[in-house]
């Protein structure tokens, strides 16, 4: 993103309350053009919250901006520019593919007919058939037709692979990347399979208790954290260097550190970079007591 380039979305002081539950506490947030960002929380963190104020699908307190619009007053125009996807198990049974196909053209202006067919003439899949007659890989690639076949500037996808097993889930992906995104467009990703997106996202945004406890760029993250497996006669020295967790294994111990130099790390024991679960884990320590 250039530094001219306006952030796609632009939250200050974002909250909402449900009577006495605060679901989004004061959230600041930016996530610029061309981003791919993982929203990963616990249930109840606020992530479909935050979601449902940037589609404009619900009301919130702070100020919200997205793609330069407001959502309650321009939600109309804001739809024309963004695509909301959520579990691509949900398409009904008796729809067939020349009706959903009928349907996305109909609901969205940026859906290309050309580029939907396209995509299925490169499958098994029939107009004619019904969504009970495909597999569950066909689902997909159904599903994936649709989407990609929009050129929207900002794709939203919440949990959209809850369901398939881990071909499928690999598969959506893999073609989401290679098929779909380019700089001129942002992806915001909720999932709690999140070491299935981890080689995807640009961007990490970890929500708790309505709070954004970690918003970073995958670079950041890499240079920030780290973790130390390490024997037993270095323990001690690494707790005083206060890790954010560790836990044991094969009679060592791996800690996982915030901010504490490489090269002092690496005296402690062999280095490694966290992958997104296990960060995701130390992170929500007590939320799921």
């Amino acid at each position: 993103m250039s530094e001219a380039s306006p952030p796609i979305v632009h939250a200050r002081g974002l909250s909402k309350r449900y009577g006495n539950t605060v679901a989004l506490d004061h959230v600041d947030l930016e996530i610029g053009a061309g981003r791919i960002v993982g929203l990963i929380g616990p249930n109840g963190a606020g992530k479909t919250t935050a979601l449902k104020a940037i589609l404009g699908l619900s009301e919130f307190d702070g100020e919200l901006s997205v793609l330069g619009m407001n959502p309650r007053s321009q939600r109309t125009e804001l739809m024309r520019e963004v695509c909301f996807i959520a579990d691509v198990a949900v398409l009904p049974r008796w729809l067939r593919v020349s009706e959903a196909i009928d349907f996305v053209g109909g609901v969205h202006p940026r859906f290309s007919r050309e580029k939907c067919l396209a995509f299925l003439a490169r499958t098994k899949i029939q107009p004619m058939q019904r969504v009970r007659e495909l597999s569950k890989g066909m689902i997909v690639q159904l599903h994936l037709a649709l989407v990609m076949a929009i050129d929207a500037k900002l794709l939203v996808l919440d949990e959209p692979t809850l369901g398939l097993d881990i071909l499928y889930r690999k598969e959506f992906y893999h073609n989401l990347l290679n098929d779909y995104f380019d700089d001129e467009k942002t992806i915001v990703v909720t999932t709690h399979q999140v070491e299935e997106v981890e080689h995807i996202l640009t961007d990490l945004i970890f929500i708790k208790d309505g709070k954004i406890a970690l918003n970073a760029s995958m670079d950041e993250v890499g240079e920030r954290y780290a973790e130390v497996m390490v024997a037993p006669d270095k323990a001690d020295a690494a707790r005083t260097l206060k890790p954010l967790s560790e836990r044991a294994i094969f009679g060592k111990t791996i800690f996982l550190f915030d901010g504490v130099s490489h090269k002092q790390l690496a005296e402690l024991g062999e280095l490694h970079k966290p992958s997104i679960a296990d960060l995701f884990v130390a992170m929500m320590k007590g939320t799921y007591a």
